[in-house]
């Protein structure tokens, strides 16, 4: 796992199998991002058998054929589509190509996994909600930087048993280091990838319905810019937005693709959450001046102050919960209406976003 690099970080954890072996097979279609590693990793953990992959490029499938001694490279996506064995197919291929594919699966009588962001437009969300109602198959999404760090999961279990009384606020960070020489041509096309609100704001906008247990929310104000990537005029290395719940909570969070070369991670994430009875502070990757170790939960309350590094002692419960819920119909790991709710209301921050003008890009959207 490079920690320098968040394309391709990709989480470990125990082994908790909840099925028994070659009960939950599944397939790979579209190795474009990296997540595709922790996204397997997390299903191979919890039990899931990963069986055949596909993708255009053959590189990639050779380098993931390597990291998955076994899985089998076909020379076709319909290879695996029309395979009646494959109980869920998982993706990270291009951003705007993850709706079209998992309407595909679906009408396959497949699960789908798919890599965040899931979708591109609100048309997209629409026809999945259509197909997953009409199919009643699961179209999980990988909020990773919830799902798959442990202080993060932590976080919940803190507020679910209590700790710092209701959630009335949440902040949240996701810097990430672009490593521009190394990214597809796709990653710097807001068509492809959505924007950064799309993108990565999503992880930001999951997590705060999560904490606060809301339903819905209203994006009060979104904006982006490109501040430094003046090579690359449709990109996108700055977004932020404030946000208020159906139930009153609020949120304010910032992303961007600026992290300096001199930090020991991809990125410092981390998110501050804030009850009535404490608050919360999450440093997801990086402690920084003090400690290079990951998952760092600083908790407030009337008991009073306390640091906990949870690293190995937490995992990752989504997996092996989402496997089940793709067997037995149940919706334990994350409910349809949120993995849904929070794609679209970072589409919704997206085209609502207005573009800062800087000194060298008079341009406004949405003027």
């Amino acid at each position: 796992m490079d920690k320098m690099d968040g394309m391709n970080y990709a989480p470990k954890g125990h082994v908790s199998k909840v099925v028994k072996e070659g009960e939950f097979p599944f397939a790979v279609i579209g190795l474009d991002h990296g997540h595709i590693y922790g996204m397997c990793n997390g299903l191979i953990e919890a039990g899931g058998e990963l069986t055949h992959v596909y993708d255009s490029d053959p590189q990639k499938v050779k380098a993931f054929c390597e990291k998955y001694p076994g899985v089998k490279a076909v020379s076709s996506g319909e290879e695996i589509l029309e395979n009646p064995e494959i109980k869920l197919v998982a993706s990270a291929c291009i951003p705007s190509d993850r709706g079209p594919l998992g309407l595909k699966v679906l009408d396959h009588g497949k699960h789908y996994f798919a890599d965040k962001p899931a979708f591109t437009k609100i048309e997209q969300i629409r026809k999945a909600q259509q197909k997953t109602a009409e199919t009643g198959l699961k179209w999980g999404i990988y909020y990773s930087e919830r799902l798959h760090v442990e202080s993060a999961v932590f976080a919940g279990q803190l507020i679910e048993e209590g700790a710092i009384g209701r959630v009335v606020q949440v902040i949240g960070t996701g810097p990430h280091r672009a490593n521009a020489n190394s990214r597809p041509d796709w990653f710097f096309d807001p068509e492809s990838y959505g924007g950064i609100l799309c993108d990565i704001g999503s992880h930001q906008i999951e997590q705060f319905l999560y904490y606060t247990g809301a339903k819905d929310a209203k994006v009060l104000h979104s904006k982006v810019a490109n501040y430094k990537f003046k090579d690359y005029p449709s990109f996108q290395d700055f977004g932020d937005a404030t946000l208020v719940a159906d139930n009153g909570a609020t949120f304010y969070f910032r992303v961007d693709w600026l992290t300096p070369d001199g930090l020991g991670t991809w990125g410092d994430g981390r998110v501050v959450i804030l009850g009535t009875e404490g608050y919360i502070e999450v440093r997801k990757y990086i402690d920084i001046g003090r400690e290079s170790t990951s998952n760092h939960v600083y908790l407030v309350n009337h008991e009073g102050e306390k640091h906990i590094q949870v690293s190995g002692k937490v995992g990752f419960p989504f997996f092996g919960e989402f496997i089940l819920d793709c067997l037995n119909g149940t919706e334990n790991a994350m409910t349809q209406a949120h993995a849904f709710k929070a794609a679209e209301l970072c589409i919704v921050a997206q085209e609502k976003a207005e573009f800062i003008e800087t000194a060298d890009q008079k341009v406004t959207l949405n003027s």
